[in-house]
């Protein structure tokens, strides 16, 4: 299946089972803006319970904070997002359509290197040859790599007329139109203004926060003393953010309104690529523990830094859009809590008693999008499988346990002869263990296959031999085995498979 389409049923799919719904669908939706539905909700809280356990209860040098939204406007002079924060933007005039620039090259290069990889697959040349032998083999791969350095160049040199250059050189097409007749390239800011103050002429412009990382550093001492914090420790964080992505797509995974999962940890200069290292492996364990294939995660290193990194790498994941960034480990220097102190006039340092010394401490960021997370474990968990037998089709999602937005759903055979009323006082003793489900409704075999579409990983059916022998049918997801046990044994099953600890033990082994 093409990744269009894979992606698409996946849309598709959190819209029929109330995981995400476009925002203000009755009014023709708000692009790039979406509604999480009730079982989207309860994945999405979940996901941020695996995270926050993970950084702040299982680490006594980590403790979190919830920053407001509204900041100071200097906040964003000093962090460089009121002058650096841009996309260079271009148009296409007979569509009327605008785009990143940036991402058309992008774009025209991974396609160019796959036509060409394909063409050496042919040819039977390994693609673990040198540079040289591709080259020579195959067009397609020399102009990918032609086009990959001509662009790194402009993007070093900041030339957007470069940019356009190479737009048209490479006879790059509008998707809507099918024309080659673009504007010059622009840059935009991406950041949201807003006023506060109810009159006009008095009011001050603030900003949307385009991130949560600066309400973690303008909040450094705050913490450090308040929680009585040493070096090394973090400040973990999770919070809406948003950005005026002008060319926002591709579902969750790019969006104006979006919520990160941060923890900034602050450490003694000299030490940060040691520390740099080991959130690279903490982080990597964590992803690797939800079940995922290590082939679905990589790291991808970044040649051209940021000006306040000397290190950066991301953990990308195999989305059905190819490997995307998922999480983003930098070492942000000293950067940030020198800039907050230069401009706000406020020293930001921390006297280290081993080293009788002040510093300003450097940083290692941990920076996930919750959405994108989303839409990984939707991605990997979504599965269409044939059932043994029957042979008939069936849509499952095979959601970690632990991550599942129903744990139990518990159905009564038939709607009559007291069984809904045995049901119903199994989900009252359940609710404690998670989120339980009652339905009644449609056969048996229907009412399954939904919750195998929900993610619920068991299904408790309440037969008339249960009113007989106080025993249940527990079927589960995965396998679709049955088994027959007393009601006395399910609370204590169900717990032990749904449980967070269970994952926290995989990803803090």
């Amino acid at each position: 299946m093409q990744e269009k389409d894979t992606l698409q049923r996946i849309v598709s799919h959190c819209k029929e089972y109330g995981f995400i719904f476009p925002s203000s669908e009755i009014y023709d939706n708000l692009g790039a803006v979406y509604d999480y539905g009730p079982f989207g909700a309860e994945l999405k809280n979940h996901i941020k319970e695996y995270w926050w356990k993970s950084m702040v209860q299982m680490n006594e040098n980590i403790v979190g904070i919830d920053a407001a939204i509204f900041m100071h406007p200097t906040t964003w002079k000093a962090s460089g997002h009121v002058d650096g924060f841009m996309d260079p933007l271009i148009d296409n005039k007979d569509s009327k359509k605008r785009y990143r620039a940036d991402v058309l090259l992008e774009e025209k290069i991974d396609k160019l290197k796959e036509k060409g990889e394909k063409e050496l697959a042919k040819k039977g040349i390994d693609l673990s040859s040198s540079e040289d032998d591709k080259v020579k083999a195959s067009r397609d791969y020399a102009k990918g790599l032609a086009l990959e350095a001509a662009y790194k160049s402009a993007a070093e040199a900041g030339d957007l007329k470069r940019y356009k250059e190479l737009i048209e050189a490479y006879e790059i097409v509008c998707e809507v139109s099918g024309s080659k007749n673009w504007t010059d390239v622009r840059q935009f800011n991406l950041m949201f203004g807003t006023k506060l103050g109810s009159l006009e002429e008095t009011s001050t412009e603030l900003y949307l926060r385009p991130e949560t990382a600066q309400g973690i550093f303008v909040n450094f001492l705050n913490v450090q003393k308040t929680a009585r914090m040493k070096i090394p420790f973090g400040i973990a964080q999770i919070g809406k953010a948003f950005r005026n992505e002008i060319v926002a797509r591709q579902f969750v995974f790019r969006m104006r309104e979006f919520e990160q999962m941060e923890m900034q940890f602050f450490v003694r200069p000299g030490t940060e690529l040691e520390w740099f290292a080991k959130w690279k492996e903490i982080r990597m364990k964590w992803h690797l523990a939800l079940g995922t294939p290590q082939d679905n995660l990589r790291f991808h290193v970044h040649e051209k830094l940021a000006h306040y990194a000397n290190a950066a790498e991301d953990i990308q994941f195999k989305f059905p859009i190819g490997y995307k960034e998922l999480e983003g480990i930098h070492s942000r220097t000293d950067f940030d809590l020198t800039e907050h102190q230069k401009y706000s006039g406020k020293k930001l340092q921390y006297f280290d008693s081993e080293l009788n010394q002040n510093y300003v401490p450097y940083v290692i960021e941990t920076s996930i999008g919750l959405d994108r997370m989303f839409l990984r474990v939707i991605s990997e968990s979504l599965k269409e499988e044939i059932v043994p037998d029957t042979g008939e089709t069936r849509v499952v999602l095979s959601l970690p346990p632990a991550l599942a937005p129903i744990k139990v759903a518990v159905l009564p055979l038939l709607k009559k002869d007291g069984l809904p009323e045995k049901a119903r006082a199994i989900v009252d003793k359940l609710k404690f263990v998670g989120r339980t489900f009652y339905e009644e409704k449609d056969a048996i075999g229907k009412r399954y296959r939904r919750m195998d579409a929900i993610g619920t990983p068991f299904c408790i059916t309440v037969d008339h031999q249960t009113l007989e022998d106080n025993t249940v049918t527990i079927r589960e997801r995965d396998t679709m085995a049955q088994e027959r046990i007393h009601i006395d044994q399910i609370e204590q099953l169900v717990a032990a498979k749904v449980d967070m600890n269970v994952l926290l033990r995989k990803a803090m082994a």
